[in-house]
Formats: structure tokens, sequence, C-alpha cells
């Protein structure tokens, strides 16, 4: 089956999030007031062949921790966005 993964991937807590700070300070700059933090990360959607949704999942988990993230400066969460089995949604 065909199976379509969301791997959301966020800077540490702690890890200076420069390009945050830059958004955050032109939001303050266009008149967006009370922005106390905004930090930026990645969304890669994956869509896996695998027979079943724990091994699409273990797949998508050895696909971030070999390439998508820096497991020393990013943490991430998998989500399963849909079985794409038979028709393939639109975006």
């Amino acid at each position: 089956m065909m199976l379509r993964f969301r791997v959301l991937v966020r800077l540490k807590p702690g890890i200076l999030d420069v390009q945050g700070a830059a958004v955050k300070r032109a939001l303050d700059g266009l008149g967006f007031a009370g922005v106390n933090d905004l930090r930026i990360g990645k969304l890669v959607e994956v869509d896996v062949e695998a027979p079943d949704e724990t091994v699409g999942r273990a797949r998508v988990e050895e696909m971030c921790r070999k390439l998508l993230t820096n497991p020393i400066l990013e943490d991430y969460a998998i989500e399963l966005v849909g079985d794409l089995a038979g028709s393939r949604p639109g975006r």
C-alpha cells in the first residue's frame, strides 16, 4: 500500500533560530506587535510503499535519522497523512 507521511522538523530547544529571529524582527517592523517567539521549521511529505503503517513509519524514521534531519540540532515528529492506495488525493 502507498502511505503518505509528514515529517515536521524543528530546531531543538536552546538552539538559536537565526531565521526565526529575523522573521520576528520583520514582523515587528511591519507592525505585528506582541509576537513573543517565532521558530522556523520545515515540513517534509514522503509517500512510501509499505505493507502497513508500522513498516512505513519505521522506513520514514530511518530516512530521518540518515538524511532528512540533523539529530544534533533538530527534533522531528512523524504523522501518517493517509493511505494513498486506489487514488492519489489532490494537493
